[in-house]
């Protein structure tokens, strides 16, 4: 999964600061907003060539990690 993880990258100088997919201009939330919209996979690779299967898992263990986070009961 690190490797996975290791596709996600941050840098304040693109997209605003949110995490891209390895340093394009394609973000972790472009991809997930495609995948809820029903394309496949196979459609998003077709769609998006320079992406990579494996871009698409990353993205989705990215969001996964993001909010599996602890809940603080007060």
């Amino acid at each position: 999964m690190s490797d996975l993880l290791g596709r996600i990258t941050v840098n304040s100088k693109q997209c605003g600061g949110r995490p891209c997919i390895r340093g394009m201009r394609i973000r972790v939330s472009d991809v997930l907003d495609v995948l809820a919209a029903g394309l496949s996979a196979e459609q998003i690779l077709e769609e998006m060539p320079d992406l990579e299967a494996d871009d698409l898992k990353a993205a989705l263990v990215y969001a996964s990690r993001k909010l599996n986070h602890p809940v603080l009961v007060a």
